[in-house]
């Protein structure tokens, strides 16, 4: 199956683990039965015929790892808070990206958090952005089934930003949904969003890259933050070892700040 998981890789960086090839069987097979075709050699024959362009599209976007939930570790979100407030008193609206933002659990849930401030405030620009176009428009329609809501929202959450639909899902009020401007974009491959933002959330994405194209996306994210901007990652990633172009921040720990020469060049 080494086409497959290259297609992968080629299209977004993702390496998919020899001992995580069990993904492809369970997430393959919905196209498989979609597609009416009987095993996953023949889904590498219709890629290699490539008479069909679609299906490599559907190949990555059934492959690419779209993990998320709502409010997940939730402790960055108070640093998060704490980083929007201190660009606030500077008299500017806060750009913030989310790189890799799957179906749109991390982008509602910074939207749900400024909402909710005491004394309000100006909701800062929330720009989310992912390779996968079906992700995307789950996450446009802010639609989520009851057991994505279970992960990370709590009731008073829940009845306060979604709406039952009566088959057991949940959607995202248009009012929070309009917060964000959902982009399709491709982190390894593709500029970042124009501007300069305060806040790039690059999280549990680093994890599947190759080390020679995580050199790549450091490099992305460098140059998509202000020189006083600061980068959010996962709990399991670190910029220590992987690149020279962050460091941990000095006013915000937990969250990555531009290293000293790169701030310099950046102002």
């Amino acid at each position: 199956m080494r086409v497959l998981t290259a297609l992968l890789e080629a299209r977004t960086g993702q390496q998919l683990a020899s001992y995580r090839s069990w993904r492809l069987d369970t997430a393959l097979k919905p196209l498989l039965k979609a597609r009416d075709l009987p095993s996953l050699d023949d889904l590498v024959t219709l890629v290699l015929d490539g008479s069909d362009p679609s299906v490599g599209d559907q190949v990555v976007d059934a492959l690419v790892n779209g993990e998320s939930s709502f409010f997940r570790d939730s402790a960055v979100f108070d640093l998060l808070l704490d980083a929007v407030t201190a660009v606030e008193a500077q008299g500017r609206r806060p750009r913030i990206w989310c790189a890799g933002c799957a179906t749109g659990q991390e982008p509602l849930s910074l939207a749900m958090l400024f909402a909710e401030r005491a004394g309000g405030g100006t909701m800062p620009e929330i720009v989310a952005t992912d390779v996968s176009e079906t992700a995307l428009a789950r996450a446009r329609s802010g639609r989520f089934t009851q057991f994505e809501v279970q992960r990370g929202l709590p009731i008073r959450r829940l009845m306060a930003w979604f709406d039952g639909d009566g088959s057991g899902e949940w959607v995202a009020k248009p009012e929070l949904v309009r917060n964000i401007q959902f982009r399709r974009a491709n982190l390894v491959a593709e500029p970042a969003p124009a501007g300069r933002f305060d806040l790039v959330l690059c999280r549990n994405v680093l994890l599947y890259l190759a080390p020679t194209i995580k050199q790549t996306v450091f490099a992305r994210l460098a140059g998509a933050l202000r020189p006083d901007g600061l980068l959010a990652l996962g709990a399991g990633e670190t910029v220590i070892g992987q690149t020279r172009l962050f460091e941990p921040s000095r006013a915000a720990r937990g969250l990555y700040a531009k290293a000293a020469a790169e701030a310099t060049l950046a102002a």
